[in-house]
């Protein structure tokens, strides 16, 4: 399947806003998520690819390089050359016909560097990989099982698939993350990785995890740090409110992409998957990584609630000044549990979604709603 027929509709749209706003739109996300396919489906004037030697050379005098283009003007791999986010800024000052694409693997440093030189200038967007309203509401299971980067998710069968991921994971150890500036051993992150994935929907204890790998809290950190940094990994916050409970305080951990969860725990097909102890959690993590994206709000935006006494929301996040929330379940028919209802008690959120793999929607209290996955647009719809 070609991926030009994918076209991501729900992606471009918001590239375009961002377009009307900010002279320069950064189009940051992982290796091989569709960044440049996407960013090629917009009227542009050049286009430079940093990792084509050629244009490399030519960008060792970015001015001469720059300085006439016209129009749209595209650069690939910016991360390659960040010492000229400077120049870009002088750029769109003076030239009103210019206007700026720059795409970029994940990194905290390239968007704090990009952010310092074009404050107010280049407004940011996230891509992932596929999400559902981009593959369609029959495709919803390869997604889950392969993830949403596009080789991936294309492959002629799981198998080609999984290796395919396989192949991905080591070369973003041993190429991208030294790129990033980090000088780790790609075997001993790659077992971080794979320990990490094992915590996937849980709460992440650093003491604990650094005893199992035999290493200090801060190292954990800095490895748990990098590796969510580079877009691999998400850390959600607890929901801090004082109701007079005693609250979870540490966070929790996902891995962003489901493929690359399965292959870290060696899930090849369905059946794997469907007879494994994860099972639950790697839907709660694929489901919740589709919410996310949905609500389109940044990553600090979004929280847990969980108390010692057991009552637990999924994801809470604002908006319009309201409280809502969001319940992951793989079952059938799912239902509204103790904790649920203890948690509408402490919170009273706007409303609570039960997000499941089934196919009908249907409340199930005037608060509560259970919502396919498949109902879940590229913008997020309040209210019941």
């Amino acid at each position: 399947m070609d991926p030009l027929i994918l076209p991501r509709t729900g992606d471009r749209e918001k590239v375009e806003k961002l377009l009307k706003i900010f002279r320069v739109v950064g189009l940051i996300g992982v290796r091989q998520c569709g960044k440049t396919t996407l960013a090629k489906s917009f009227p542009s004037g050049p286009y430079f690819d940093l990792e084509n030697p050629r244009d490399l050379v030519r960008f060792d005098n970015p001015r001469i390089a720059l300085e006439e283009a016209e129009g749209l003007i595209i650069i690939d791999e910016i991360q390659r050359r960040p010492e000229i986010f400077p120049l870009l800024r002088h750029l769109v000052d003076n030239k009103p016909k210019q206007k700026y694409m720059v795409l970029g693997s994940a990194s905290v440093n390239l968007i704090r560097q990009s952010s310092e030189s074009l404050a107010g200038r280049i407004g940011y967007h996230h891509l992932g990989g596929f999400a559902p309203w981009d593959v369609g509401a029959k495709s919803w299971k390869t997604l889950w099982l392969r993830g949403g980067l596009p080789p991936a998710f294309l492959a002629a069968d799981d198998e080609a698939s999984f290796l395919w991921r396989s192949n991905y994971i080591a070369t973003f150890l041993e190429r991208d993350v030294p790129q990033f500036g980090f000088q780790i051993p790609a075997a001993s992150l790659r077992r971080f990785w794979t320990m990490l994935a094992h915590y996937h929907g849980q709460v992440l204890n650093y003491a604990e995890l650094g005893r199992s790998f035999g290493m200090s809290d801060m190292t954990v950190r800095k490895y748990a740090e990098i590796l969510a940094g580079a877009l691999m990994v998400r850390i959600l916050q607890p929901w801090h409110e004082n109701v007079g409970k005693r609250l979870v305080k540490k966070p929790k951990v996902y891995l962003r992409d489901s493929g690359l969860f399965h292959s870290l725990m060696m899930i090849e097909n369905e059946n794997d998957l469907d007879s494994h102890n994860k099972l639950g959690a790697s839907w709660e993590g694929f489901a919740l990584d589709c919410v996310c994206r949905s609500v389109g709000l940044d990553d600090a935006s979004f929280f847990f609630r969980s108390t010692h006494a057991g009552a637990e929301i999924d994801l809470v996040w604002r908006k319009h000044g309201k409280l809502w929330g969001v319940e992951f379940k793989f079952a059938d028919a799912p239902r509204i549990t103790a904790s649920l209802h203890s948690s509408l008690r402490d919170l009273s959120p706007a409303h609570v979604w039960i997000v499941y793999p089934g196919k009908e929607r249907y409340r199930l209290d005037e608060k509560v709603t259970a919502l396919p996955l498949v109902d879940i647009s590229g913008e997020w719809r309040y209210g019941g």
